[in-house]
């Protein structure tokens, strides 16, 4: 399924090509609540990857199970392999 705009972020988003660009154009997008979430859920995909429980997640960063388990799903069954990829790319630095 397709989605024109989110298409045509995704390309310009790929454009960009320094951590503090990327930085001042997220800043720009989302809300401070957004960024919040968005840094909790790459942490918890971490720590997953770390084989980290839940409760231990929990405990050390304060999301919810329920975030965590939405996470966790997403990094198992991943349509996308987005999670993968970034924690891919994370390792390469």
């Amino acid at each position: 399924m397709t989605h024109p705009p989110l298409d045509n972020l995704s390309a310009i988003l790929a454009r960009i090509d320094t951590p503090a660009a990327m930085r001042d154009v997220l800043v720009d997008l989302c809300t401070p609540a957004e960024l919040r979430a968005l840094s909790e859920r790459w942490r918890v995909a971490q720590m997953l990857s770390d084989n980290k429980s839940y409760r231990e997640i929990n405990a050390e960063t304060g999301v919810s199970t329920t975030t965590i388990g939405r996470v966790a799903r997403f990094l198992k069954d991943e349509p996308h392999g987005g999670y993968r990829m970034m924690l891919e790319l994370e390792q390469d630095t």
